[in-house]
């Protein structure tokens, strides 16, 4: 398949400009500097401009007479301009079907562009309540986001409180269990389940190395041949698992 054409809404950018920004212009330091900031006055679209100048200027400043008081409700007003656009349009209408050469032509003419000319003053008028409105909506929408967002990490506080109260409520409950057990060492649970240090050891009675420490087998060398009582005394106090290690065996078989 073909590769999808790229349309653009805006027009091409003059070839003549962006061809001089190539990558060799670029290192060179050949391309076209940048136009100077406007200090005083410019021109578009046929029209003077003052850098001063107010956002909205005045229509008296633009040499245009004002068909409306400036103290007037706005949206009334663009729709007796609406009505009358459309009545002078209806005039020159007529005007070109009966006689094109007409000198009302170019006075119907007039009539549209300072009808249109106002219409678009009103309209101006209209952007700083438009952008306080833009304004007002985006915060609305931000606040929104996040009030959900704290609803939602509520929710989930409230999640994690439960699990850690059932989590509580069972720990609490199995301890008493555990504590009046003998405290010798256990052969298994009710479930059947034997501690890892329990497996060792009846796997070395099965092999017939009653007399070798747990967690070592009877192949491994003796690290120390001329220890003394003390010394095998505390290498088993070691090698034996103590109290709390077979508490902790015994909570983590309960909850898995």
């Amino acid at each position: 398949m073909a590769d999808a054409q790229q349309v653009s809404s805006l027009p091409l950018p003059p070839p003549q400009y962006y061809r001089q920004y190539t990558d060799e212009a670029i290192q060179r330091g050949t391309t076209p500097r940048p136009p100077a900031p406007v200090l005083d006055r410019y021109q578009m679209f046929g029209s003077d401009f003052h850098c001063d100048d107010l956002i909205i200027r005045p229509l008296e400043s633009q040499g245009i007479s004002r068909l409306y008081p400036p103290d007037v409700d706005r949206r009334q007003e663009l729709k007796k301009l609406n009505v009358s656009i459309l009545v002078n349009f209806l005039d020159l209408l007529e005007v070109l079907a009966r006689n094109p050469a007409n000198a009302r032509r170019e006075e119907k003419l007039e009539d549209l562009k300072l009808l249109f000319v106002h219409a678009h003053h009103l309209v101006n008028e209209f952007r700083p309540h438009q952008a306080r409105e833009t304004l007002r909506v985006l915060l609305e929408v931000q606040r929104r986001q996040r009030r959900d967002a704290a609803q939602r990490f509520k929710w989930q506080l409230e999640r994690v409180r439960e699990v850690l109260g059932a989590c509580r409520a069972t720990l609490s409950s199995t301890l008493p269990e555990i504590e009046t057990q003998p405290t010798t060492e256990p052969e298994g649970d009710a479930t059947g389940r034997v501690s890892p240090l329990d497996a060792e050891h009846r796997v070395g009675e099965v092999r017939g190395d009653e007399g070798v420490p747990v967690g070592k087998s009877r192949r491994e060398p003796d690290l120390h041949p001329e220890a003394g009582p003390q010394t095998l005394a505390k290498e088993q106090t070691l090698d034996t698992p103590s109290r709390k290690d077979v508490l902790l065996c015994e909570i983590v078989d309960a909850m898995t």
